[in-house]
């Protein structure tokens, strides 16, 4: 089994910045890709940054958070982080973590609580 926990989550201002955190424990096997989701009442639930572990890191973002928000990852701490900047009242959401590991040829999928962004204007 594995655990996903995040932290770093609060209320700030906009164009303040936070960093979020998410550290993945338990029965690490081969860790993948690591991202974060946003989900702000009523509405669905939305990719905001991914970054794969193959290659070079590819990292990919959410239009909406180009240029404001950076995924970064510390593989020996199965660590992924969020630094969000300038951020937006439309920021505001409980923001996710999700970690795909393998497994011989199965992927796995797990997700973290969530931790509130609250951004006022």
């Amino acid at each position: 089994q594995v655990q996903v926990v995040e932290s770093g989550g609060g209320l700030v201002q906009a164009g303040e910045s936070l960093r979020l955190s998410c550290a993945a424990s338990g029965s690490i096997f081969s860790i993948n890709d690591m991202g974060w989701h946003r989900q702000a009442p009523g509405k669905e639930r939305e990719l905001v940054a991914v970054t794969s572990s193959s290659g070079s890191g590819s990292t990919r973002y959410a239009d909406s958070v180009k240029g404001r928000f950076t995924i970064s990852r510390d593989n020996a701490k199965n660590t992924v982080y969020l630094q969000m900047s300038s951020l937006k009242p439309e920021d505001t959401a409980v923001y996710y973590c999700n970690v795909l590991a393998t497994r011989g040829i199965i992927t796995y999928s797990y997700w973290g609580r969530g931790t509130q962004v609250t951004v006022s204007s």
